[in-house]
């Protein structure tokens, strides 16, 4: 059941159908199969109103297969109930992930409005399914046998994980019970939407206007003329020429601003609004809907038999318990804690000498931090950025798979996508063979959330004896070309696209049987392996010299400028640290609430919970608690803590090229074969110690960060 077991466990699940009495439309392109290159969707055919009808058809072919499965009279086999359970609802996931990843990447007043609707109907479509009685029935008698079944490793996995969802979605459960959980379910879908849904309002409703011309002091040149595009974008009267400017809390903007801007009142100004975003008593106010989100979700895994949320989610990750995660936590947050005070100091030393009268602030730090970069390392960031051009990085991504993989990417024009701004390439193999198409999309723009991420339109699987190749995408908010200038990207945003091409790779490179093993399908704290070892080769000097070349002249990025960065890599490690740390334990303190204790003024609870840690004032949580939609609304729910769970593991498995060279091939394969090619077939330690040959060891992170010598 690859395709019942997405819609179940991702985060597309938020979604449901709208019962039509209708037949299905002859024009609709969801139905029958995509008449495109490689068999991509037919964006440039899809319309809103096609949605509801094809959801409405994808649960009735669902339902019906999981009746047949039902009913037949023959005794269940892995065969005729697993893999047949496998096989099924193909045109619910279909339409489910074209619709969901449009909500994410390209949305529209109208998705969102279907988005709404068919939330809760599909989360009852999913419940229908998963507390089926005669289907559970089906599955318990295959797997009370499994001993005695002549299965292969895959097999017994997916048997196993399929038993086991049946339990953990509420199968054993009374009928009462089941009841309740159907309602906590609806609910969840829609505030999980909702959330999302505020947050990119608040991010579109915010915009700082500059008029006059001494507010831009210190602003790069680059950055101040992103600002007058964006006011020309909003048809300000005067933009660019005789005043008008505009800021807003995308990245690619507000970073700048907080890194350059001289002006403090409008720093703290712009970090404010950013701070406050779905906090302002209003209809784009998120803190009933996370505060009802933690109650239900500790109430349904009360219903469930787990302590609380985390531990219910814990269970199916590398870490286990919630235990284990704070144990991590906690070691890295005593070593960072003395490297981030001494940081504070370092910059308000700086702020000193500058003559500041004034006490360094949340909004002083990306600014100061920057003066004394320029000041210990002589590294102006805006130096880096000529060499760091978009189509350059992409290039240097592209041949660094190749000397790893042999990988070949071959761009495409005959491609339809959603929006205009979206590059498509075929990858291939070094002997030609086609591996998968790969759909990427860089930039900011209203109908997009912010972030990046990685998403798939068709995971690869095996279907009647023939391999599906996948379809897979990443979707970016990187900075914009301007005027006749291209994209030129900072470090930060070139360690991301690595890093989600990383995401990429475990996607294309999966070769698996079943579906709902195929590539990303892993625990969260193992599945930002691939692409957290990815971001290891962004700055490695050999690697650098490959795809740094400045944009105008090509001229390869200089020794002593690599030389720069490579001194400055431990710099603001504890800001980094301690930001992201901050963010993941209050993920956790949300989610080991027991049912009852969920918080009535969310930010009293994140106050008193970031005091209780000894988070310092200047430095707030990576995702404050209105807008942290990793957690509320991006499935990683007590699971934030997986990057750095995983970034003990990359930076780990990075030595061995480190040791045997940074392109060496067999290491390469080994990586590819045991961690990239085998998804979810196998138990994820097993799968690290057949690539490394143990357990990791957390020694090479406290190096990498520069917080070995404080413990």
């Amino acid at each position: 059941m690859k395709r019942m077991l997405f819609l179940l466990l991702s985060t597309v699940v938020l979604s449901a159908f709208v019962l039509i009495d209708n037949p299905p439309a002859a024009d609709n392109p969801f139905f029958g199969e995509y008449d495109t290159p490689f068999g991509v969707p037919a964006f440039d055919k899809i319309k809103s109103e096609h949605f509801e009808p094809a959801f409405e058809e994808g649960m009735k072919r669902h339902q019906a297969e999981i009746t047949a499965i039902t009913k037949q009279t023959a005794a269940p086999t892995f065969a005729n109930t697993i893999e047949a359970m496998e096989a099924s609802g193909e045109l619910l996931s279909r339409v489910s992930t074209v619709f969901f990843n449009l909500n994410s990447a390209n949305t529209s007043e109208a998705i969102q409005k279907i988005a709404q609707t068919i939330a809760p109907k599909l989360a009852k479509h999913n419940d229908d399914i998963s507390l089926d009685p005669a289907l559970f029935q089906r599955v318990k008698a295959v797997y009370d046998q499994r001993t005695k079944l002549k299965l292969t490793g895959d097999q017994q996995r997916l048997l196993e994980k399929m038993y086991k969802n049946f339990v953990r979605s509420g199968a054993a459960l009374s009928p009462e019970k089941q009841e309740r959980l159907r309602k906590i379910n609806g609910e969840l879908s829609v505030l999980t939407l909702k959330f999302g849904q505020n947050v990119l309002a608040e991010n579109n409703a915010y915009t700082l206007v500059i008029d006059k011309q001494e507010d831009l002091s210190g602003l790069p040149a680059s950055v101040v003329a992103a600002a007058a595009e964006e006011a020309k974008k909003r048809n300000l009267s005067g933009a660019g020429t005789s005043g008008k400017w505009v800021f807003t809390l995308q990245n690619p903007s507000i970073m700048p601003f907080l890194q350059y801007a001289d002006n403090r009142a409008l720093r703290e100004q712009l970090f404010k609004a950013y701070l406050e975003r779905g906090n302002h008593n209003d209809e784009r106010d998120n803190k009933k809907i996370m505060a009802d989100m933690v109650a239900l979700r500790a109430e349904k895994a009360r219903l469930l038999g787990y302590e609380n949320h985390a531990a219910y989610v814990l269970e199916e990750s590398m870490a286990t318990t919630p235990a284990k995660v704070r144990e991590l936590l906690d070691r890295l947050w005593t070593a960072t804690v003395p490297v981030t005070k001494q940081e504070a100091a370092e910059l308000q030393s700086v702020m000193d000498r500058a003559g500041k009268n004034e006490k360094l602030a949340g909004w002083d730090w990306r600014y100061y931090a920057e003066k004394l970069r320029k000041e210990k390392y002589a590294l102006d960031e805006q130096e880096l950025r000529p060499y760091l051009s978009l189509d350059n990085v992409r290039e240097g991504i592209f041949t660094l798979c190749n000397r790893l993989y042999g990988l070949r990417f071959e761009k495409l024009t005959n491609i339809p996508t959603y929006h205009d701004e979206v590059v498509t390439y075929e990858v291939k193999e070094a002997d030609g063979r086609h591996v998968g198409i790969l759909y990427m999309d860089f930039f900011p723009r209203a109908s997009k959330r912010g972030g990046a991420w990685m998403t798939s339109y068709r995971r690869q699987e095996v279907k009647n004896g023939k391999k599906v190749t996948p379809v897979v995408s990443i979707v970016c908010n990187f900075s914009k070309p301007s005027g006749n200038t291209p994209a030129l990207l900072n470090l930060e945003e070139t360690s991301t696209f690595f890093h989600e091409f990383g995401h990429a790779l475990h996607g294309l490179l999966s070769n698996v049987r079943y579906g709902s093993q195929s590539g990303t399908a892993v625990p969260r704290d193992f599945v930002e392996l691939p692409s957290q070892i990815m971001e290891n080769w962004a700055e490695e000097p050999e690697m650098l010299k490959l795809y740094a070349k400045h944009y105008q002249t090509g001229e390869v990025i200089p020794d002593a400028l690599i030389e720069k960065v490579k001194k400055s890599s431990l710099f603001n490690q504890g800001f980094a640290t301690t930001e992201y740390l901050a963010a993941s334990l209050l993920d956790m303190e949300y989610h080991t609430l027991a049912p009852g204790q969920a918080p009535k003024d969310v930010l009293a609870f994140e106050k008193q919970s970031m005091d209780k840690i000894g988070l310092i004032d200047q430095i707030p949580p990576r995702y404050r608690s209105t807008y942290f939609q990793h957690i509320f609304a991006g499935g990683y729910s007590a699971g934030y803590y997986s990057y750095i769970w995983s970034a003990v593991l990359d930076a780990d498995a990075f030595e061995v090229f480190k040791q045997k060279g940074l392109f060496d091939q067999k290491s390469a394969l080994s990586f590819r074969k045991n961690i990239l090619e085998k998804g979810g077939t196998d138990e994820p330690m097993k799968l690290y110690q057949n690539f490394r040959g143990a357990e990791p060891d957390i020694r090479p992170l406290l190096r990498r960060r520069g917080l070995d010598k404080t413990l």
